[in-house]
């Protein structure tokens, strides 16, 4: 069963220090990078992630579904905390997936646990966030070490073909 990842979007950025920093210049800019971070964490698990935003202060909102990449984004609608949404959707996808829920709040892990889904906290999310793009940057690095470290790739174009014209001489 593939796993789903269901993020509580502002509690993770007001629990992650980078984005705590990026939310105090701009609320948009800290859920775009933490949409980004969960991409890229997305990709190198190979797991289903939807990150729910609550709306229920703002006043006439929609629910409201959006795609980041291959993340699905939820804006709960006006008078629905992201909370309710998220055990709404636990319920609904369980079947379906082996679900984990990414929350500091010990009250939604506590009900959610009760629905048969697993928690994360959110310092345990960015471990495992940060830990994933060390591995892929150390992954990309090995896999384009050959290429960046021979001698033939750090000389220009018309000093190799010199020298390949001397080894030819011989």
């Amino acid at each position: 069963m593939t796993r789903c990842l269901i993020v509580d979007g502002y509690n993770i950025i007001n629990s992650w220090p980078e984005l705590i920093n990026e939310q105090k210049i701009s609320l948009e800019g800290s859920r775009q990078k933490l949409l980004e971070f969960l991409e890229d964490y997305r990709a190198y698990k190979g797991i289903k992630v939807i990150v729910v935003f609550d709306a229920h202060m703002v006043k006439g909102s929609m629910e409201k579904h959006e795609n980041f990449g291959k993340i699905e984004v939820v804006y709960t609608k006006e008078n629905q905390t992201a909370d309710s949404y998220i055990e709404k959707l636990a319920d609904q996808v369980g079947s379906m997936f082996n679900i984990q829920v990414a929350t500091s709040d010990w009250l939604e892990q506590q009900v959610v646990l009760g629905r048969g889904a697993s928690r994360i906290s959110a310092r345990e999310l960015r471990y495992e966030v940060m830990h994933s793009r060390k591995k892929m940057t150390e992954k990309y690095r090995l896999k384009n070490s050959d290429k960046k470290h021979t001698l033939e790739n750090r000389l220009d174009l018309d000093v190799r073909e010199k020298l390949d014209k001397l080894r030819r001489q011989r």
